[in-house]
């Protein structure tokens, strides 16, 4: 197996974000052809049940479509429903326990800010 995935999640679901950080970056837009399960498979060298578990998914949510005989395309919408979905997550896997820890530690709203904004000043160095 590739050293591309890591033991923090299934690999589908790997699979699943690693097409969509594609669309997301714009490496794939609307209507271009999607890598394809077999070139994912001999790629990453895993296995072709996973690798579509992760695609189904991605048809199931509208975000790619098969064209019989061809392939998987990208689907019209499918960035910003991405987009709006990551999103989503984020504030639900970070922001709520943020805000929660920070409440505890009593940390206001305007400490926080200037936290992000020292962070943020550090990556562009």
């Amino acid at each position: 197996m590739s050293n591309v995935f890591n033991s923090d999640k299934p690999i589908y679901i790997q699979v699943r974000e690693l097409i969509e950080d594609l669309i997301i970056n714009k490496q794939l837009n609307e209507d271009e052809q999607a890598p394809s399960t077999n070139q994912l498979v001999n790629y990453y060298k895993i296995n072709h049940a996973t690798v579509s578990k992760g695609i189904n998914q991605l048809v199931e949510e509208e975000i790619l479509y098969k064209k019989r005989g061809i392939g998987m395309f990208v689907a019209k919408g499918a960035r910003d429903k991405i987009l709006k979905m990551r999103r989503q997550a984020f504030i639900e896997d970070n922001i709520v326990s943020l805000v929660q820890e920070a409440e505890k530690l009593e940390i206001t709203i305007e400490e926080i800010f200037n936290y992000i904004k020292d962070v943020k000043g550090r990556e562009k160095q």
